[in-house]
């Protein structure tokens, strides 16, 4: 079995700092319809924040864990509000699952996002159809599981994550917000899209991008 080690994961984070900042003005967008139409910002500055610190790390001597919590601490110290605490939440498990190793099988890898999903859900409490980012991490999660028991290969399963996690994107657009800034709108949330739910999204794709091109 392949193996998934510091650097790719540097890579992965890398990948998802550029491409999250290529889309800072279409998540801003997203989140002026319902929200204070910060995201776009909140998120590229928590990435840029994690790709400098990764820029202090020699990748060779650090070990996941080591690697999930670096992140963690300086995704939160740059990014306050809700977003901060909650991906810092879900890096810190995602560190925790990889139990200090320097690198996973690619199979287990994949239970990365699934940590990362739970991390975020267990802090912020929201659940599938609330319209936020976890729309994504869920059905991402339940993906991977369901790949993972049914023995479906990699290449099936990163190209599936994917597709899931679009579709999820897209599926908030029906929902009625009931969490956060967007919930004061009520009825009015309807036909917009989540921007959390974008964000996240764009960071699956890039995980499963990058795990496609370095160990497929």
């Amino acid at each position: 079995m392949k193996q998934v080690g510091v650097d790719d994961i540097v890579a992965v984070l890398r990948e998802a700092a550029v491409r999250i900042g290529d889309c800072v003005d279409y998540l801003g967008r997203l989140d002026g319809e319902i929200g204070d139409g910060d995201h776009g910002y909140t998120m590229a500055r928590g990435f840029t924040a994690m790709v400098r610190a990764l820029n202090e790390i020699e990748t060779q001597t650090t070990d996941l864990t080591s690697l999930f919590s670096l992140c963690a601490s300086s995704f939160l110290d740059s990014v306050g509000a809700t977003t901060g605490p909650l991906y810092a939440s879900g890096l810190l498990r995602a560190g925790r699952y990889a139990e200090g190793r320097s690198s996973l099988d690619a199979d287990e890898a994949l239970m990365l996002l699934v940590a990362i999903g739970d991390g975020i859900g267990d802090r912020g409490k929201a659940i599938a159809g609330d319209k936020t980012m976890m729309d994504v991490w869920l059905a991402v999660g339940q993906t991977i599981k369901a790949s993972r028991q049914n023995s479906l290969p990699l290449e099936q399963t990163l190209t599936d994550i994917k597709s899931v996690a679009r579709h999820a994107v897209e599926s908030t657009r029906s929902m009625m917000a009931v969490r956060g800034r967007a919930s004061r709108l009520g009825e009015r949330s309807l036909g917009h899209i989540d921007p959390g739910a974008a964000s996240a999204a764009i960071i699956v794709e890039c995980f499963a991008d990058i795990l496609s091109q370095r160990i497929l």
